[in-house]
């Protein structure tokens, strides 16, 4: 079957020279074959993501105009209004980023829908922002976020600014399964008609810089110290210079780019992956802020969704913060200020993913704001923001990821490293001006909370199987009654997949979520192990948040736990 597609593929008209020597190059090599024509790539609720290369399980032009042609039919769907209303598309620093904007809105308009495209590249959260400012159907955004060099991707938006939901989703998988092979002629794509592609106007940036600049909790500490804050930024060879320094620039901080990694470089060629979760990531920004004396260090991934934050330790040596750290870091602040301010009302709402720290709900109560969860994947925590703040019930406080991913604002419906940078940089100005270090803030929530150690740790799967292989692994836990992980009490399961909550008692619960494949057990303590295969890149995770009274017992702890998670996943 697959040795068809690929003669398919070879003998069609619509590849180039270049693109058939490219599969002429596989001939004697069936493995490789297998994998690239063996399935199609899939698209689900987090768009397509895949390895650059031909092939109909790789990330490739013409696998690109097929979605745009499956969403393109989706919106004929919905009527003429939405077909005026049109789609926003956006795009990042790597390889045919902008040849696959462009494809995607050459297919848009050869089917009569308007296209909106950013004439330069630009990040998720201001594609985000766009589609909502102006009035877009959907968005699309170009981009494989914090994965290596290798890959590209393909994000669908809808039209409230988050990733389109399962349920449309659904629809336009429907439709692009219709239109069978990406080389079918129910393709539509008409290079002629390029020339009414819409350019973004350079005022929907300011607007959103201008929106952005009225979400910062306090003026007075930046005007103060904002000058003398030695603030080290890289943009890792990505989306994030312009916007992050912009912003940083209008709230009076002037940060020091790294000029290695400064400029676009489809190969980021400085780290071994774009990741600023990594620290290693930021090594280049921390050994500049070493010598520069500097106060702390940001890096951003390629499509500026994530910020990574470094800080000086109680030795002055840069210590790289977890996603967990930022966001509770970011989480106490935000509601320290606004309960200084007055600001604080009964009817805020924070939101996180299930596999984020357990210290945010200690946080939240201590607050007395109510804590909400959802799965992995922004576009839930996007669903809480329309379910309860557009709707005037409840008002939107703030949103993260342990993933590095945060949010505070409603003019975006995903992760924005934008707004992120700008209220960890006004809380190093806060925490200056008062004369305390923010590594002495974060040491200071662990003495009043316990100490939470929170960690991941991936097991990388491959081939064509991959992901059937992590899911069955998931699955087999769903079978399996653990009372015990380690030496700690496991009190309640939760299996995401059918939103269920089962107590050691066999007490069942319903949980008001979305479905997803995760099993989840809450531990004596407060504590919580996690296993749930990723959406975006063929790994198995198994997350711990893990309590104890200091950092070393719960080191001990995660050890411990984590060799009984191995036993349990080999069976």
């Amino acid at each position: 079957m697959y040795q068809d597609i690929y003669k398919e593929w070879l003998n069609s008209d619509k590849l180039s020279e270049s693109e058939k020597q490219e599969l002429l190059g596989l001939k004697d090599n069936k493995k490789e074959i297998e994998y690239r024509f063996g399935k199609d790539l899939e698209f689900g609720t987090a768009g397509m993501r895949g390895i650059l290369g031909l092939g109909t399980n790789m990330m490739n032009v013409h696998m690109v105009k097929r979605a745009t042609q499956g969403l393109s039919l989706y919106i004929k769907s919905l009527g003429k209004s939405a077909m005026e209303r049109g789609v926003a598309i956006s795009y990042d620093t790597r390889r045919l980023s902008y040849d696959f904007a462009l494809a995607s809105a050459t297919v848009l308009v050869s089917n009569g829908i308007k296209a909106m495209m950013y004439p330069v590249v630009h990040p998720v959260p201001m594609l985000s922002y766009a589609v909502r400012k102006l009035n877009a159907i959907a968005g699309i955004m170009i981009t494989a976020s914090h994965n290596p060099k290798e890959y590209n991707g393909y994000k669908v938006y809808g039209e409230d600014g988050a990733q389109m939901s399962p349920e449309a989703t659904d629809i336009v998988v429907q439709y692009i399964n219709k239109i069978g092979s990406p080389l079918s002629d129910g393709v539509l794509y008409n290079e002629n008609l390029q020339k009414k592609i819409i350019l973004i106007s350079k005022k929907i940036d300011k607007s959103y810089y201008k929106l952005l600049t009225k979400l910062t909790l306090l003026k007075k500490e930046v005007k103060a110290v904002g000058k003398k804050i030695k603030l080290v930024y890289t943009p890792v060879h990505g989306s994030g210079y312009i916007p992050v320094c912009t912003i940083l620039n209008k709230i009076g901080i002037k940060p020091t780019v790294v000029p290695e990694q400064k400029d676009p470089d489809t190969e980021f060629s400085t780290v071994d992956v774009p990741n600023p979760e990594y620290k290693e990531t930021l090594s280049l920004a921390i050994k500049m802020a070493d010598f520069k004396k500097a106060d702390v260090v940001f890096g951003t991934d390629p499509d500026c969704d994530r910020l990574g934050v470094a800080l000086r330790n109680d030795n002055g040596e840069f210590e790289a913060l977890s996603g967990n750290q930022t966001g509770i870091l970011l989480l106490d602040y935000i509601l320290k200020r606004l309960s200084e301010s007055g600001k604080l009302t009964d009817k805020g709402f924070v939101v996180k993913s299930f596999v984020t720290t357990s210290m945010a709900k200690l946080i939240a109560d201590s607050y007395g704001v109510e804590l909400m969860e959802t799965p992995v994947g922004f576009k839930f925590i996007g669903e809480k923001i329309k379910q309860y703040d557009d709707t005037g019930k409840r008002t939107f406080i703030f949103g993260f990821e342990e993933s590095c991913g945060y949010l505070r604002g409603t003019h975006a419906r995903d992760k924005d490293a934008v707004v992120a940078s700008m209220l960890v940089a006004e809380m190093v100005c806060y925490y200056t001006y008062h004369n305390i270090s923010v590594f002495k803030i974060l040491n200071d929530l662990y003495e009043k909370y316990g100490y939470v150690y929170d960690t991941n740790v991936s097991t990388k799967y491959e081939g064509l199987n991959a992901m059937k292989e992590m899911n069955a692994v998931v699955d087999k836990l769903k079978t399996e009654k653990i009372e015990k992980i380690g030496t700690v009490k496991v009190v309640a399961t939760r299996d995401y997949s059918c939103a269920k909550r089962t107590l050691a008692d066999g007490t069942v619960e319903d949980i008001d979520t979305t479905k997803v494949n995760a099993v989840y057990y809450e531990l004596e303590g407060g504590s919580f192990v996690c296993v749930r295969p990723s959406g975006t890149e063929p790994k198995l995770k198994v997350y711990y948040s893990l309590k104890a009274e200091n950092k070393e017992k719960a080191e001990l702890l995660f050890k411990k736990t984590k060799s009984a998670v191995e036993k349990i996943l080999k069976g």
